[in-house]
């Protein structure tokens, strides 16, 4: 079911200038791909390194960086993320530093999204926030733990800075809800592959593809897939039925895993590449 643009009960996100997001999801799709989006925490393993890794994913081939606000009760997060999150919370990484790395790396021209859970917006002033990210060049937030029924003031204030603000939706959510969460999305929907704590798996979730279609049919955005993805055999089947592939904590493992921070960069930029190669890989009939 494809939603009637001129019915006023259809749940399209209403009309905004197009975003950089957006725009890297046009660009794969018109290369009959899907985007790779590729997520490591601010701070981790410094300010200054963190930087540096997640440039070096996106010039080996990531369309779009999430860069994750540290926070001290990340519900979402599994054990590789977390220590990555704890090691930046203890050097001291602040919100600053998360705007700082936005920065830098939506400097290179690779779209960068925050990724945060809602206390610490709450708490620097939503308004103030978007004001700043925008000042900083990011393109939006995703935000796991936000729903859209509670989300009033970063819905005026993204839509006064002119950002993109990402929900999820789950295995488990009704097709109602389906259906509110992505009415209230801007660049793109993040379908979560499967219920539980990020982290890399043996095998993609057989519920994502299931859960693709049933965005689908509520809106015209891109629907990424996160939550599991560690290689590029996983990247290519998921890009076979996602327009997007997010892959965290196999990032995040690398950096974890290297004798030294040379080493986790080169491991970091290898995986890209890799993952590239993947959503590559699936060229199938042409994506709407």
């Amino acid at each position: 079911m494809s939603p009637d643009p001129e019915s006023p009960e259809s749940p399209e996100t209403p009309a905004a200038p197009a975003s950089a997001v957006t725009s890297a999801f046009e660009k794969a799709a018109a290369e009959n791909r899907a985007a790779l989006i590729g997520y490591l925490p601010a701070g981790f393993p410094s300010v200054d390194g963190a930087i540096t890794a997640a440039v070096a994913m996106a010039e080996a081939g990531a369309d779009i960086i999430e860069v994750g606000l540290p926070y001290s009760d990340p519900l979402m997060d599994g054990p590789v993320i977390q220590e990555a999150v704890q090691a930046a919370l203890t050097a001291g990484t602040k919100v600053a530093d998360t705007l700082r790395t936005v920065e830098a790396v939506a400097a290179t021209g690779v779209p960068v999204l925050v990724m945060t859970y809602w206390n610490p917006i709450d708490h620097y002033g939503v308004g103030a926030f978007a004001r700043d990210l925008a000042a900083a060049g990011g393109s939006g937030l995703i935000t796991p733990d936000l729903p859209p029924e509670e989300a009033g003031p970063w819905l005026e204030a993204s839509d006064a800075c002119g950002l993109d603000r990402v929900f999820l939706v789950a295995p488990s959510s009704t097709e109602q809800r389906v259906a509110v969460v992505s009415a209230a999305c801007r660049g793109f929907v993040y379908a979560a592959s499967l219920m539980g704590i990020t982290g890399a798996r043996d095998a993609v979730s057989g519920l994502a593809a299931g859960l693709v279609g049933t965005v689908r049919a509520h809106t015209r955005l891109p629907v990424a897939v996160g939550v599991g993805v560690r290689d590029g055999a996983q990247a290519a089947e998921v890009a076979a039925f996602a327009d997007g592939v997010i892959v965290g904590s196999a990032f995040v493992q690398r950096l974890l895993a290297a004798p030294d921070f040379a080493d986790g960069v080169a491991a970091v930029r290898a995986l890209s590449a890799e993952l590239a190669c993947g959503v590559r890989s699936q060229v199938t009939s042409p994506r709407s």
